[in-house]
């Protein structure tokens, strides 16, 4: 049984939160190491469909099978919408923006995905901006500017225009789900099953109209297994559980800013990609931002 005081442990907590921003400090390399041996599309399926049994699994170990018999029609539909949205777009976007752009640019350009959700607010959820959130955000987006740069802050353009875009787009589309599915109340892994249980039927339907698509190979299933355990499926649960045993949520959610520095290290050290200064530079910026940006939020909830 979960609850009472027994959920309150942050060993336990610090030691899942841990293991999250590890396996998640991976997915870039990984990423960019299975693309070398099957294309984006491919990729996605297989990870699609790893994280969907996975998840599955979760539900079965943790006896919450009856909610899946729970669930309406709508809270059906509204899976399917949002598995559309992610993981089979997300995941399209973000693997082939992989494709064209070096890991090390496009993993901080995705994780600019805190400011798409202010961003995004204003006009979905009717939010104010402050004028500081801004500052902050102009910050954020100074940070993308170097690192899209790729060493050359004074010479821009060495990076794929359409890559960029596709990056920056990725983290537009994670916003989008994280507003959507936020206000959906139901138990969180059943809502992440069922989105990617609807979207192991959006790729397997993309691939039928992909000549070649079929042809796997060893490495690349090895590699998309590893992406659909370790950044789509048991990663989340990780993090979840986390949330759960922590006595205070924002100190293990800040653990999450030391991800995008750690996936550096693994680009350098696994892909082989040298470091340029404008990335380090680029996502101190990015992450400088996100912080005031949260800081700035929080100040203006706890004077209304």
């Amino acid at each position: 049984m979960e609850g009472g005081q027994h959920l309150k442990n942050p060993l336990r907590a610090y030691i899942f939160a841990g293991l999250a921003v590890l396996f998640w400090s991976t997915a870039a390399s990984a990423f960019k190491l299975t693309l070398g041996h099957i294309d984006f599309i491919q990729i996605t399926f297989a990870a699609t469909l790893t994280s969907c049994i996975a998840l599955f699994l979760v539900i079965l170990f943790q006896r919450n099978l009856y909610l899946l018999r729970l669930t309406t029609r709508d809270q059906l539909t509204r899976s399917a919408i949002l598995g559309l949205l992610n993981p089979f777009l997300y995941y399209i976007v973000l693997l082939k923006a992989y494709s064209l752009l070096p890991a090390q640019v496009a993993q901080p350009l995705n994780f600019t995905w805190p400011l798409m959700l202010v961003v995004l607010s204003i006009p979905l959820l009717n939010q104010k901006i402050p004028i500081g959130s801004i500052g902050a955000m102009v910050i954020s987006f100074c940070g993308v500017y170097l690192i899209s740069s790729q060493g050359a802050p004074f010479s821009p353009g060495f990076s794929d225009p359409f890559g960029v875009m596709l990056a920056l787009g990725s983290s537009v589309l994670w916003a989008l789900f994280w507003i959507y599915n936020v206000r959906d109340t139901r138990n969180e892994v059943i809502k992440l099953f069922l989105c990617f249980f609807f979207a192991s039927f959006y790729i397997t339907f993309t691939m039928i109209f992909i000549p070649g698509a079929w042809a796997f190979n060893l490495p690349g299933i090895a590699g998309g297994i590893y992406i659909g355990l370790f950044e789509m499926g048991f990663t989340f649960v990780f993090w979840l559980k986390a949330l759960q045993y922590a006595a205070s949520s924002d100190k293990v959610s800040n653990l999450i800013y030391i991800t995008p520095f750690f996936s550096l290290l693994f680009i350098s050290l696994v892909v082989g990609e040298e470091i340029y200064f404008t990335t380090f530079g680029g996502l101190l910026l990015i992450v400088a931002g996100i912080i005031l940006q949260k800081y700035i939020t929080a100040g203006q909830g706890q004077t209304e």
